[in-house]
């Protein structure tokens, strides 16, 4: 079943009583604050995931990746 997503019932549950103690700091940023805590956050994952790309939190540091490049294509100017 490759590139699809499966979860179990039980796993959907621990993901719903987790998610609001992370959703502060795991959502998409509106504001240059969220911005920026999002990026001390990647950095912080960066430091210990490295280039590992087996590491649990590996997953983790993509997707804030995508979060913060977005956020930086509609909001940061380019550089002349």
């Amino acid at each position: 079943m490759e590139g699809k997503i499966v979860m179990s019932t039980a796993q959907m549950e621990k993901a719903f009583a987790v998610w609001p103690q992370i959703e502060p700091a795991i959502h998409v940023p509106r504001t240059d604050r969220e911005y920026r805590q999002l990026v001390k956050l990647l950095d912080r994952l960066v430091d210990e995931v490295g280039e590992n790309e087996n590491h649990p939190l590996a997953s983790l540091m993509e997707v804030l990746g995508v979060l913060v490049e977005k956020y930086e294509d509609e909001n940061v100017a380019e550089l002349a």
